[in-house]
């Protein structure tokens, strides 16, 4: 096994320089097991990607009836392929009626790319406002909305135009001017710690949007299908964006990404220029068909309603001298500590413990916890006892 892991060290391009490295054999439900026999209580899901768990009998079913009719035939939009338009009209019923419009394509990045070209196109405008510590893609166009500059600026220069405002503060609401082409929000701040909108914040910035004539892009990447009680975030909010960017969870554990918005408005990616955004393999059916099954299941089985219950659970479990505080909604929480040491050694002492946990781009005190939506209760109390035990054992170096 170590010329396995010597083999993905020399061969395959990382992220980082040291990869956590587990050499995975299989995966079932809330469990990732390794070459070795070990297995791993998954509180991260692939990061917020793997929405009902892994291997779900019911994806796996609709991915093989699909894989035995069809998979690639045409390049996105041509051909009527069942999956995809069945995914574009189931997503119809559940959405705003101005969202009646699906793009699908390969990855929530691309999605941000399509939203805001789409956005530019609507408004004949070219200023794009995003918030500070934010997240939206690794691709020039969503980088450049990142805001982040020690993770950007390396790979300038980036797209002109890009103005930022700190999230949550709406004092840098007048940002937001007539020049504006779209303000472009994730519902919660990932990478900045699961930072939720405060004091109707997502209004506020609804209004000024309107008063100016720009869009209000919203990345539900990371809060949609189901992670923070409700299907999409922005419903805990009372505010509809003009586009809504889709991606990891929604496709069951196969990558997807997707853009919504109204007829109106999408149509004029079809014409003067025709070809206005163009994909191969986004809408594969597929990936469609595991994305269509997994928003059936959720819906059909109620998996939703039971998110609230487990992020009391949580809650309620995690409370030590060393988590200073817990931020998120529904199962994307960030619990907090002192020091970015107590949250590295607290990842790394789960690893080895069989817990799987993960880090957040730019919030390093915290720890992600993002785990299947359909989590037993039973697996929640197995891996806070872990980590409970594990913050007993260093606290003593921290206190």
């Amino acid at each position: 096994m170590k010329s396995f892991e010597e083999d993905f060290l020399k061969y395959q391009a990382k992220t980082t320089p040291y990869p956590l490295g587990i050499s995975i054999d299989f995966a079932k439900g809330s469990y990732v097991y390794d070459n070795d026999g070990k297995s791993y209580l998954d509180f991260v899901a692939g990061v917020s990607a793997c929405t009902l768990g892994h291997c779900h009998p019911k994806i796996i079913a609709a991915i093989k009836n699909q894989v035995d009719r069809y998979l690639h035939v045409m390049v996105y939009g041509e051909f009527a392929l069942k999956p995809s338009v069945n995914l574009a009209k189931e997503l119809a019923n559940v959405l705003p009626k101005k969202l009646e419009v699906t793009y699908l394509v390969n990855s929530g990045t691309e999605a941000i790319e399509g939203a805001i070209k789409l956005a530019k196109r609507v408004t004949g405008r070219a200023e794009l406002i995003s918030a500070d510590n934010a997240y939206h893609g690794s691709t020039h166009g969503s980088l450049s909305l990142l805001g982040a500059e020690q993770q950007k600026k390396a790979y300038r220069p980036l797209l002109p135009g890009v103005k930022f405002i700190k999230f949550n503060d709406q004092n840098d609401l007048e940002k937001i001017s007539p020049k504006t082409a779209a303000v472009v929000l994730e519902t919660i701040q990932g990478g900045a710690g699961f930072i939720t909108p405060k004091n109707n914040y997502l209004k506020k910035i609804r209004k000024r949007c309107d008063s100016v004539g720009a869009l209000l892009i919203l990345d539900e990447i990371q809060p949609g299908f189901g992670r923070t009680g409700k299907l999409f975030g922005f419903e805990h909010y009372d505010v509809i964006p003009d586009i809504l960017v889709m991606g990891k969870g929604m496709g069951g554990g196969l990558p997807i990404g997707a853009f919504s918005s109204s007829t109106e408005f999408m149509n004029l990616l079809s014409e003067n220029p025709k070809l206005g955004h163009i994909t191969t393999f986004g809408g594969n059916p597929v990936i469609a068909a595991a994305a269509l099954e997994t928003l059936r299941v959720l819906k059909q089985e109620k998996i939703i309603q039971a998110v609230p219950e487990k992020e009391m659970l949580f809650r309620k479990l995690l409370k030590h001298p060393l988590v200073k505080q817990i931020n998120g909604k529904g199962l994307m929480l960030a619990p907090l500590f002192e020091t970015e040491e107590i949250a590295n050694k607290v990842v790394l002492k789960s690893m080895n413990k069989g817990l799987i946990l993960f880090w957040l781009l730019w919030e390093k005190k915290a720890i992600r916890i993002s785990p299947p939506l359909n989590i037993t209760k039973e697996e929640i109390e197995k891996g806070c006892t872990l980590l409970n035990e594990i913050f007993d054992e260093i606290q003593d170096d921290f206190c």
